[in-house]
């Protein structure tokens, strides 16, 4: 089968040391369709909103490269000495003097340092070529789909177009969204209902909501396919970091959807009753939108400091060991569409407290779930972690990626590699 894989989000993360949880699953795909002997894997990218192909070599060495340095293998652009930093007050058996940080987000309109890195690296593809003729096309980046030519030209070709839809939080939360990107994502999704030959969504909530949106607007519904997303293999039980004092961790970007600033306000609280006895917080992410509020407690709270710590770019060993000596994994989000760190908390067997939302309930149900409003609810859980240390839990059998694709294989008419763990879902 030949398959235009659609790289454009994949290729824009160049000179990323970490990824997000959907640069995780671009990258999943990538290394999946090139280790099938039974697919010819044909990379294309997004350019003036027409599909162009990239040179395929270049891709796999491409590809190789980024997993080397997201797991921590390879030449990565990151911070030692931050991550030093980090693991020093963390160790510390004294409430450091400061807080470590990353550098706060370049103010708006402002070009970031590494962007003209990133698109030499987009653009270095220099093998731009015609669209060649292909079997099937599959966009798991959310790309391209704003606008529906590539979707309209690969239709009227009879190319087969199968996308994977992550969430509708821009559509059914847009407060939690750069300011647009709920119009953006609007077009995403009724672009895909229009001329998608089906739809994989990576959570049974997921497609409730893409076939409400469907029903509510009035758009074609496509076959949905339900799975799961797999974990990395460095997500599971191991070495845990030590440290002097309890600590509690959050990963995600820091957005306003992540309820980040009704955490950092129960840590004041937490900080006027126990002063230097206040366990740690991390917040492993890189900032994202919306996020001014969980700025100003970073940058001017004096309760906060040397207390709560912020980083991003760590490798995957060290998160899973940083994760690993947790009191508890912190996900009080308001909104989610699978919530990937939730999901490997409890794979590592670590006591995740989260949000009591639709995900998690389906994803997470022997977490301890909190409904994410209230803020006394979790003041106590986070206290009696920190008084009591919570008994270890048994690691749970995580979802993994073979599964994860038997399903999709099953969904676009490949054979499975290995026998099928869990019959696909249709919606």
């Amino acid at each position: 089968m030949r398959i235009l894989y659609d790289a454009s989000r994949l290729m824009s993360r160049a000179d990323r040391s970490a990824p997000t949880g959907v640069d995780r699953v671009c990258l999943a795909y990538a290394e999946w369709l090139l280790s099938r002997p039974d697919v010819v894997t044909i990379p294309v990218r997004g350019r003036k909103n027409r599909l162009v192909a990239v040179e395929t070599d270049w891709f796999r060495r491409f590809v190789a490269d980024l997993r080397a340095r997201w797991n921590g293998a390879g030449e990565a652009p990151g911070d030692p000495a931050h991550e030093a930093r980090l693991l020093a007050a963390l160790a510390s058996a004294i409430r450091p003097a400061d807080s470590v940080i990353s550098p706060p987000p370049a103010p708006a309109g402002e070009k970031s340092v590494d962007k003209g890195r990133v698109m030499k690296q987009f653009f270095r593809s220099r093998h731009v070529a015609a669209l060649p003729d292909a079997d099937l096309y599959l966009n798991v980046g959310h790309t391209t789909l704003h606008d529906p030519t590539a979707l309209r030209d690969l239709e009227a070709a009879g190319i087969e177009r199968v996308v994977l839809i992550h969430d509708l939080i821009p559509v059914t939360h847009p407060e939690f969204c750069r300011p647009g990107d709920g119009d953006k994502h609007h077009a995403r999704v009724a672009n895909t209902l229009r001329h998608a030959s089906r739809v994989i969504v990576n959570s049974t909530y997921t497609g409730d909501e893409l076939r409400a949106f469907a029903s509510r607007e009035g758009l074609p519904q496509p076959p949905v396919h339900i799975a799961h997303l797999g974990l990395e293999p460095a997500f599971v039980a191991g070495a845990a970091l030590e440290a002097t004092r309890p600590y509690f961790v959050h990963v995600g970007t820091i957005e306003a959807r992540k309820n980040l600033a009704l955490l950092l306000t129960l840590w004041r609280r937490l900080e006027e009753r126990l002063g230097d006895r206040t366990p740690s917080l991390v917040l492993v992410g890189r900032y994202g939108w919306e996020n001014e509020a969980v700025l100003d407690h970073l940058q001017r709270s004096p309760n906060l400091r040397g207390v709560v710590h912020q980083a991003s770019n760590l490798s995957d060993a060290l998160l899973a060991r940083l994760m690993r000596g947790a009191r508890a994994v912190l996900a009080p989000s308001s909104v989610e569409g699978f919530d990937l760190p939730a999901v490997e908390a409890v794979a590592m067997g670590v006591s995740l407290i989260a949000s009591d939302i639709p995900p998690h309930r389906e994803l997470t149900p022997d977490a301890e779930l909190i409904d994410p409003l209230d803020g006394l609810g979790w003041l106590a859980a986070i206290e009696r972690a920190t008084s009591t240390p919570p008994a270890p839990a048994a690691p749970r059998n995580p979802p993994v990626w073979s599964t994860h694709f038997d399903i999709v294989a099953e969904a676009i008419g490949l054979r499975s590699v290995s026998p099928l763990a869990g019959a696909s879902k249709d919606l």
